[in-house]
């Protein structure tokens, strides 16, 4: 697969690497010298200097014969990604892709004109993350979670700490265990992050201290679940937001619409009368270093539920958080943009990160796979991901039950969703077409899964 990826900013760079790795031909276009001399060092790719926006320099970069175009530069108007998108699709790149600043480009009256067009995806990476956190402050006992069909499966990380019932126990004890104190419970562990090492578990899989457990769940086995392991699903009302950048604001905005008590912390004294005149009323805009935990103090952070850092610096969202827990924040979420910083993060006691390169990334690579692809994601703190297809009838994952199917060792089927009902998935399920199957696999899982389902 050809592909074109138009900006070699930060998000730009780390999808030029990602889809390097799995030995797609990957050209980078870019009109700084220097961000792509940065790049040449990182990824095996081609590099093509010049403005995006020209004809000459596209058909430079072989978007005459291109299957995906990624416009993604975020050093120049929404216009110009746009534009060299809708540029690549009429010199004949199959697919387009661009990055929008402008949330209003996402109704549905306007994707649709979009996509008239000619561009396939628009994505607003701040809007995406927003939505994170959304999940976030919803599933507040969780370090990450995710809905599918609107709940009926639930994934969730859970992180063990040393107070964790479940310690040191076998996958299979625990299920079993689990099972005996609730026998309609319906579960799987699907994965298991240990230190940066993602493992696909087995049954003879000790659980550790400080490991990420990755579990699937209907939604109704989920409040037992959390009893079971200890945890307690915490009701969150009111939310500080650390950095009035524009993701700060749409978390803001969409977080006016659940609860009365929101203060967002600014720097800038002009960003934050932007801010008053444009978030509603109930937003509570305040002007100050919000690296001061004194001046936190002074501004009540001891009364929030939550605490939410995105600002423009990794360690400022880090430690303010890793305050605001010392303070007694029952959530803190930080944006942390540094992959290696993610881990470092969570160690330190931030409850969940958010990254936005890891969020867009699971948008894009959705292009690379085959069109039964629903949706995709990367996981924080991981390289796995969370795939869903819809079934193919001539799939070849219908032929068997699972546990006579060649499936990959480091992949794993968590649930389906057939119709109006959903289940976990075990040895003796039998695939059907038009079923919603959610996989969870590692990297090098990802084309052999696809293969199954196409």
């Amino acid at each position: 697969m050809k592909i074109i990826i138009e900006g070699a900013g930060e998000v730009g760079s780390y999808l030029a690497k990602m889809l390097s790795q799995e030995s797609y031909d990957i050209t980078v276009v870019d009109d700084n010298g220097t961000r792509l001399e940065r790049l040449s060092g990182q990824a095996d790719v081609v590099l093509v200097q010049g403005d995006p926006a020209s004809v000459d320099v596209l058909k430079k970069a072989g978007a005459e014969k291109a299957d995906l175009f990624i416009a993604v530069n975020p050093f120049v108007p929404q216009a110009v990604n746009i534009v060299s998108a809708l540029l690549a699709k009429r010199l004949g790149t199959r697919r387009v892709t661009a990055r929008i600043d402008d949330e209003s480009y996402l109704t549905p009256d306007n994707r649709l004109l979009f996509k008239d067009m000619g561009i396939d995806l628009l994505f607003y990476p701040e809007k995406i993350a927003a939505d994170e956190i959304l999940a976030l402050i919803k599933h507040a006992s969780s370090t990450e979670s995710m809905d599918f069909s609107r709940g009926k499966l639930q994934l969730s990380v859970f992180k063990l700490d040393e107070e964790s019932p479940i310690l040191d126990m076998r996958v299979e004890e625990f299920t079993l265990m689990v099972k005996e104190k609730a026998p309609d419970i319906s579960f799987r562990i699907i994965a298991i992050d240990r230190g940066g090492n993602t493992l696909i578990p087995r049954h003879d899989t000790l659980l550790k201290y400080m490991d990420h457990v990755y579990f699937i769940t209907k939604r109704d086995s989920q409040g037992v679940l959390l009893s079971i392991l200890g945890k307690t699903n915490m009701e969150i009302s009111s939310a500080m937001i650390l950095g009035g950048s524009r993701l700060g604001a749409i978390v803001a905005g969409l977080l006016s619409t659940q609860f009365n008590d929101i203060k967002i912390v600014e720097s800038d004294k002009d960003r934050c009368i932007e801010l008053t005149e444009n978030l509603p009323d109930n937003v509570d805009v305040i002007h100050g270093d919000g690296r001061n935990s004194d001046f936190l103090v002074e501004e009540g952070i001891k009364n929030y539920d939550a605490f939410i850092a995105v600002t423009d610096n990794d360690e400022a969202n880090i430690l303010s958080c890793v305050v605001a827990k010392k303070f007694g924040v029952e959530r803190t979420i930080a944006e942390v943009e540094n992959l290696e910083y993610l881990r470092l993060a969570e160690d330190m006691g931030v409850d969940a990160v958010i990254n936005r390169k890891l969020i867009t990334a699971g948008r894009i690579l959705k292009f690379t796979l085959s069109d039964k692809v629903r949706f995709v994601k990367y996981m924080s703190g991981t390289d796995a991901e969370v795939l869903e297809y819809t079934v193919s009838p001539k799939s070849i994952i219908t032929r068997k039950p699972l546990k006579d199917t060649d499936f990959p060792g480091n992949a794993i089927i968590g649930g389906v969703i057939r119709g109006s009902e959903s289940f976990i998935a075990v040895g003796s399920t039998v695939i059907e077409p038009y079923d919603r199957v959610i996989v969870f696999a590692l990297p090098e899982a990802v084309k052999e899964v696809d293969r199954l389902f196409k």
